[in-house]
């Protein structure tokens, strides 16, 4: 996947499978359709362990194993190291890419390097005359299904994607949904080392300027749409879209388990303590914008 691809233990691979219901099968589009979407529907993306104090870091092994036998999820960094280190295990041909979310102001070099990318090849095919597939589940609100890496648009419900080649193919552009948490992220198709993304994952997870580190947050993914947790206020864009505030800790607590499968039965009750504490200040502060906002009367 990098220069030197870390191994991923037979045991941890057998728990990681586990986790997403599957067998090991050889590679094959097919497989890897359904290695991605069930790791998008049953691996979430969130940033409670920074709220909680756990301090991850962005080592694939640990992630794979936080995944695989604590029942965690993460946010790029480790979603898309683990997920790339599995289909590494399972014979299939990973690379890992220097990518940057940006929001309404476009691609900025202050963003290289606050995303991680991934590409699969497999042979040409029909469906993909390239043989190479961009995988990203580390984008929270994206993607369901791996996508073949052609320029043009891609339905995946609820939401519809844009691929954009620079002129010269050494970078991509993802244009996401209107509706979607970002509006697009680019990647630089040279293979990447881990040194690039250590200095934007100490900022993201712990500068106080950090959205992560302002507001705790949950995602996941399925094939018609996402639940979101931002703060207190519990989402659904897609089918069955809706919004609401959960401002009873027990109640939260039982969203995050029965939502997004994070029961966090690993957490110390002063770490519980801490992500709520939190959660409810993000939550005021949120109220707060909110009311200044709001139109006089």
């Amino acid at each position: 996947m990098f220069a030197q691809p870390p191994r991923l233990d037979a045991a941890v691979q057998r728990a990681y499978l586990d986790r997403l219901g599957l067998a090991p099968e050889q590679p094959s589009e097919d497989a890897l359709r359904g290695l991605v979407r069930r790791h998008a529907e049953q691996v979430p993306y969130e940033t409670l362990w920074i709220q909680a104090g756990e301090g991850w870091g962005i080592d694939p092994v640990e992630s794979a194993e936080r995944i695989a036998r604590h029942g965690r999820g993460g946010y790029c960094y480790h979603l898309n190291g683990a997920l790339g280190l599995l289909l590494s295990s399972l014979g299939y041909a990973v690379h890992g890419h220097v990518g940057g979310v940006h929001g309404a102001e476009g691609p900025a070099p202050a963003s290289r390097g606050n995303h991680l990318v991934l590409t699969v090849e497999l042979p040409p095919s029909e469906a993909n005359p390239t043989g190479v597939w961009y995988v990203d589940a580390g984008l929270g609100d994206a993607l369901h299904d791996p996508l073949p890496l052609l320029a043009g648009r891609h339905s995946q419900p609820p939401f519809a994607l844009t691929l954009e080649p620079s002129p010269d193919g050494s970078h991509w552009h993802l244009v996401h949904d209107p509706r979607g948490g970002f509006r697009g992220m680019v990647w630089d198709m040279a293979v990447a080392q881990w040194d690039d993304f250590r200095h934007q994952h100490h900022r993201l997870s712990t500068s106080p300027d950090s959205g992560f580190v302002q507001v705790p947050m949950a995602e996941r993914r399925d094939a018609t749409g996402v639940d979101v947790v931002r703060g207190l206020v519990l989402s659904r864009i897609g089918d069955g879209a809706r919004s609401e505030q959960v401002t009873d800790r027990a109640a939260w607590f039982d969203a995050l388990a029965q939502l997004f499968d994070l029961r966090l039965d690993g957490l110390e009750p002063e770490a519980r303590d801490r992500l709520w504490a939190s959660a409810v200040a993000a939550h005021r502060r949120w109220l707060d914008e909110q009311a200044s906002q709001a139109p006089a009367t």
